[in-house]
């Protein structure tokens, strides 16, 4: 048994009677045995019976359950939950500029605060402990991850033809400086370039320098319609990812959004600048954007992840399901049930999410002296007999209510499906309150 020290005055949870899938391989599933947590930090991972201690703080009986690394939402905008719903069935631009954005001119940080809240709750009993969030009024979000026990690595979307391309330069400083590594460590700041045909070159370079000066990652959306694509062809005469290569932004850590339109020669740009692609199967569908290559992108040696994007696109924030999307969608389109097997789409939503965040060391699998960040899933169900292959199962078959027990940074945030660390009528209460107020003041309501 492997084991690693923390300090004595920390509480110390023992996981027991468990089935184990630690993501450190995909030979390495435990039938029944037991994870030790002492503070934030996975102390010890063991087959079979712990030894007889009486010195636990909370002992929680797995028996029936299968513990695994929380999932890792690597991209999306969280307090747009707010506005589920209310755009359906539209392309991505008549969406966002005819829909999202209006609505969010009238964004107060009470709201995202209380869409934040929605987000988290609804992330929690999916079973994802990890999300990346771009957007705005940054600081409220900080505040709900801060308050939930999440974690989570934020940015302020930052557009640099608008008319609040200063103040988001501005905005991005403050919250590095206020934000970064509170919450016990469990946020992360990025910075937050929209998208190529948002942030032109000139102002990129601003964005960098900040990156360098505060080191600082970038996170942003790269070629993710046919529209940005051509777009950015007829201004700059290459492609989106080659204009960003040039401008020098992949000298920075990058996670990229979408990245849906890819030649093969981004392909390589890509894998050669080590940047981290984020797929979001269901948004890109659902918004008509197109099927990325991810295939392609893995055999390359692209760090593929996954998330969700916003909820006003989605419509939800299910891991799950946006794992098992991710695996089908790639064996559809290259009539090849061979390509994104299971245990691949279950690195994608776990240990890639963390590579990609540049959070490899502290989350994304289960070991010693790793975060215990770790779900525990409900496999007594009849949905997982019989159990031939519960790694199939979990991305082919399980759902987010499967999802019973959420344990972040070591402390149990979700016990028996019961949030522990929010009040969910008071917090779904209160963001539909601020949606209802959003849409009355819109210009374009439906």
């Amino acid at each position: 048994m492997a084991e690693t020290k923390a300090g004595s005055d920390r509480q110390r949870v023992l996981v027991a009677n468990v089935k184990i899938l630690p993501m450190t391989g995909p030979g390495d599933f435990i039938p029944e045995g037991f994870l030790e947590i002492e503070g934030s930090l996975i102390r010890q991972i063991g087959v079979g019976k712990p030894s007889p201690d009486l010195g636990y703080d909370v002992t929680i009986d797995g028996k029936g359950k299968l513990a695994m690394p929380g999932l890792v939402n690597a991209h999306t905008h969280v307090a747009m939950t707010l506005m589920r719903g209310y755009a359906d069935d539209l392309s991505l631009m008549e969406w966002l500029q005819h829909k999202i954005e209006p609505l969010e001119s009238n964004l107060t940080g009470e709201d995202v605060y209380w869409g934040t809240m929605l987000g988290i709750a609804e992330m929690i009993k999916s079973g994802t402990t990890t999300f990346a969030d771009m957007y705005i009024f940054m600081e409220d979000v900080a505040r709900a991850v801060q308050e939930t026990g999440m974690r989570a690595v934020l940015c302020r979307g930052m557009n640099g033809v608008g008319p609040n391309a200063e103040r988001a330069l501005r905005e991005s400083r403050e919250l590095a400086n206020t934000w970064q590594g509170r919450g016990e460590g469990r946020i992360k700041i990025m910075l937050g370039p929209h998208a190529p045909y948002t942030c032109p070159p000139p102002y990129l370079h601003r964005v960098m320098g900040l990156a360098s000066e505060l080191g600082l990652d970038i996170h942003t959306h790269l070629s993710e319609t046919v529209a940005e694509v051509e777009a950015i062809r007829r201004e700059y005469g290459k492609t989106p990812v080659a204009m960003y290569a040039e401008t020098g932004l992949f000298a920075h850590r990058t996670v990229a959004a979408h990245c849906v339109h890819l030649t093969d020669e981004d392909i390589e740009i890509l894998a050669e600048n080590r940047v981290g692609v984020v797929h979001n199967a269901q948004s890109n569908m659902k918004l008509g954007s197109g099927i990325a290559r991810i295939a392609e992108l893995l055999s390359a040696g692209v760090t593929v992840a996954l998330g969700t994007d916003g909820a006003a696109s989605n419509n939800n924030l299910d891991m799950f399901e946006e794992l098992r999307t991710a695996a089908l969608q790639q064996k559809a389109r290259l009539m090849d049930p061979g390509v994104v097997p299971a245990y691949q789409a279950l690195e994608m939503a776990t240990v890639n999410g963390a590579r990609v965040l540049g959070l490899e060391s502290e989350i994304g699998c289960l070991k010693p002296g790793m975060k215990a960040d770790i779900i525990l899933i409900d496999v007594e169900k009849p949905h997982f007999y019989p159990q031939h292959n519960l790694m199939a199962h979990l991305v082919y078959a399980a759902q987010a209510s499967d999802v019973d027990t959420v344990i972040i940074d070591g402390k149990v945030v979700m016990k028996d499906r019961e949030l522990q660390t929010l009040d969910e009528r008071e917090v779904m209460r209160q963001a539909a309150s601020a949606a209802l107020r959003l849409i009355r003041n819109s210009p374009q309501r439906l």
